[in-house]
């Protein structure tokens, strides 16, 4: 009793009424916030439930009926979805997914015509809508609109993070179409924010290995960018399938004036970052170090090797037509007897040898010999090859030109 009096001594009942109401109001307005925000936190994962928390939201009424509107989805569960969709656009008008949804089962039930009015108002509403970039891809590919596909393909992939996983695969296995190559061709001219993710897509994953080669040749003419990395990786990806030609194809469309018929690079003067199998590579493996320099006089070929490690050190795939062929270059540091001393071989890719040149310190370094290339061997390695040595010392040696001709120009 003293307690009530000393409370209604400070307030009129009145006042007592409007705090407590006050109090109630304050916490449903909590509850309020506390369900919203867990329903956006749960909308991409059970939109279902999200809608029953949040109802009145139209974006998450919005998602539920994309749900329901599915690949899998039922007729009844398309007409919920056209409910919910209608809903979700009552309550938001700005609701992309609903328009998407409506679209999507209009096309479902064959009524192309009020598909396309839909997407043409989701067009307006948003360009970032997946669905209904997709849906415009399809719709262009129907009316075989390869430019308008393009177009769709270019925006989605510019605003959707998903859309590179889900259009990088289709649109590689396109590429046997020259008419798509030509238009894909124009859009990188553009340089898109995709075309570099994209050109690494195909040269890592694309299984259609000589079209994407086309299209690298075409990107090649049109001097858009290819990276040396993508370039090597095809290269080396064909050569893997066995088509040394088609590699070859492209390694000289992008390096002006190879001949097939010589080794490329005689000084070491391009060593590329990311080497194609047509250049020099150099292995390195087991302690073996092996660069490529520079000096006043140009490029020079370093390597250093373990005592009693012996192997390949540096290598250049060539495609020699069948005719014979003559080595020379030269070579300094390297003092070993005989049959110590590394040597320059031309190796079938059937690992089959097709002779040997030794490299000595007589002659001033110089070296020199020759090579009987036949029919039955249209692809070849050639290498430097390091011999175990018996001394307890490491091998070390400079090459500064190697090259090899034919002997009947």
């Amino acid at each position: 009793m003293a307690g009530g009096g000393i409370l209604t001594s400070r307030w009129s009942k009145g006042e007592w009424c409007v705090r407590i109401c006050i109090a109630i109001a304050a916490t449903g307005l909590g509850y309020t916030a506390i369900t919203y925000a867990l329903a956006y936190s749960i909308r991409g994962i059970d939109p279902a439930y999200a809608h029953a928390l949040a109802p009145g939201d139209g974006r998450i009424t919005a998602l539920l009926s994309e749900q329901l509107s599915g690949p899998e989805a039922s007729p009844a569960d398309r007409v919920q979805s056209d409910s919910l969709a209608r809903q979700a656009l009552h309550q938001d008008p700005t609701a992309i997914a609903a328009v998407a949804t409506l679209g999507i089962n209009a096309q479902i039930r064959n009524n192309t015509a009020l598909a396309r009015h839909i997407f043409a108002y989701g067009n307006r509403l948003s360009r970032r809508d997946l669905r209904t970039r997709l849906w415009w891809i399809e719709d262009a590919v129907s009316r075989g609109d390869v430019k308008g596909a393009l177009r769709q393909y270019d925006i989605a992939l510019r605003t959707s993070r998903l859309a590179p996983d889900l259009l990088f695969p289709v649109l590689a296995k396109a590429l046997d179409d020259p008419a798509i190559r030509l238009a894909l061709v124009s859009r990188l001219k553009t340089q898109p924010t995709w075309s570099g993710p994209f050109i690494v897509y195909l040269a890592d994953n694309a299984v259609d290995t000589i079209s994407v080669a086309s299209l690298f040749k075409d990107i090649a003419k049109a001097d858009v960018l290819l990276p040396a990395a993508s370039r090597a990786v095809l290269i080396r990806r064909l050569g893997e399938q066995g088509k040394f030609d088609e590699a070859w194809n492209l390694y000289s469309a992008i390096t002006p004036g190879v001949d097939r018929r010589r080794s490329r690079d005689p000084n070491f003067t391009a060593t590329p970052a990311e080497p194609s199998i047509f250049d020099w590579v150099s292995i390195e493996n087991d302690g073996v170090v092996a660069t490529f320099q520079h000096d006043e006089g140009g490029g020079v070929f370093e390597f250093s090797v373990p005592p009693g490690i012996g192997g390949p050190v540096l290598r250049q795939a060539q495609l020699l037509p069948p005719g014979e062929y003559f080595l020379e270059g030269r070579a300094t540091g390297i003092d070993l007897p005989g049959s110590s001393q590394p040597y320059w071989a031309l190796i079938c890719a059937n690992t089959a040898e097709i002779g040997r040149v030794p490299i000595g310190v007589r002659s001033e370094g110089k070296f020199s010999g020759k090579f009987q290339v036949s029919k039955s061997c249209p692809v070849q390695y050639l290498s430097l090859i390091i011999r175990p040595s018996d001394k307890n010392e490491e091998i070390i040696g400079r090459i500064y030109q190697v090259k090899l001709n034919p002997i009947k120009q």
